[in-house]
């Protein structure tokens, strides 16, 4: 026997919209038309917001949206999301570390530049963006680690994102690059 479920559909989507973003000591957020800029003791941050209303009072963001259409909804939470993350960023900043797991695979760094040996036949070498600064870890029984660390949480995550892309961890032995703390859905091997 089948059984419908129905589900009861509140007029509320963001909750996260309504939620006030407090603006730290060292943090001042400038609202001009429809761009929002965030200066912190880590850096400038900027964003366009389109169709939201951006208001500061007392130390904090309050955004509203002007109707109850799906899209202002949806775009409620995300901008308030975004200026968050911006908020955070410029004080205190967002770090990614990435494991290098598998035989032979190192990672080394003079300046901006990432050197990655990940099994091919050449390295990877690979130019970073000046605001995300990078540090690689090796110790001696244990598993090479790459640092990015950046005031930009979209940025940082885009490098990582694309240093994981190189060489994704396979499912057998959970060879290759994955973030630390990463769980990996493992196979089992064959069966003899």
């Amino acid at each position: 026997m089948l059984r419908l479920l129905t589900v009861k559909k509140t007029k509320e989507m963001s909750r996260i919209g309504k939620n006030p973003v407090t603006i730290p000591s060292g943090v001042t957020v400038e609202v001009t038309g429809n761009i929002v800029t965030v200066k912190g003791k880590l850096g400038e941050l900027t964003q366009e917001i389109d169709s939201i209303n951006v208001k500061i009072e007392d130390g904090q963001v309050i955004l509203e949206r002007p109707s109850e259409i799906k899209d202002h909804k949806a775009k409620h939470g995300l901008y308030r999301s975004l200026i968050s993350n911006m908020i955070q960023g410029v004080s205190e900043g967002f770090t990614k570390e990435l494991e290098l797991v598998g035989v032979g695979y190192r990672a080394s760094n003079q300046g901006q530049k990432l050197d990655l040996a990940l099994g091919f036949s050449h390295n990877i070498v690979l130019d970073l963006a000046p605001e995300v600064k990078v540090e690689t870890i090796s110790e001696k029984g244990k598993n090479p680690i790459v640092k990015l660390t950046s005031y930009d949480k979209q940025l940082v995550g885009q490098v990582a994102a694309k240093i994981r892309g190189f060489r994704k961890p396979e499912p057998y032995k959970g060879k290759g690059v994955k973030f630390v703390g990463e769980q990996l859905r493992r196979k089992a091997g064959k069966s003899a």
